[in-house]
């Protein structure tokens, strides 16, 4: 293989485990949910947290405290982010 055909199976394997690793965040069908603010990506919220936003997908940067995520019951508070941990309540800036 040249370094040419490497580095693209790289760059894919890459790309697949990226993918895999966001994935792991869903909970089982029928599991219980909670809403957890401040750990949302950005245009990865499910709904929305305060004036100017329209709903799910408008979060404009990552771990706005006043957008929320769907998580599994009872992880949120134990989702730690470059900002501090998840939130049951919206997190004031």
């Amino acid at each position: 293989m040249n370094n040419f055909a490497l580095a693209a199976a790289a760059v894919a394997l890459a790309t697949l485990a990226g993918t895999a690793v966001a994935a792991d965040t869903k909970a089982p069908a029928g599991a219980a949910m909670e809403k957890c603010y401040g750990v949302a990506m950005a245009g990865k919220n499910d709904c929305k947290a305060g004036a100017g936003t329209s709903c799910a997908g408008s979060a404009k940067q990552d771990y706005d405290g006043m957008h929320w995520k769907n998580v599994p019951a009872g992880t949120c508070t134990s989702i730690k982010t470059p900002n501090g941990m998840g939130s049951l309540t919206p997190i004031k800036s």
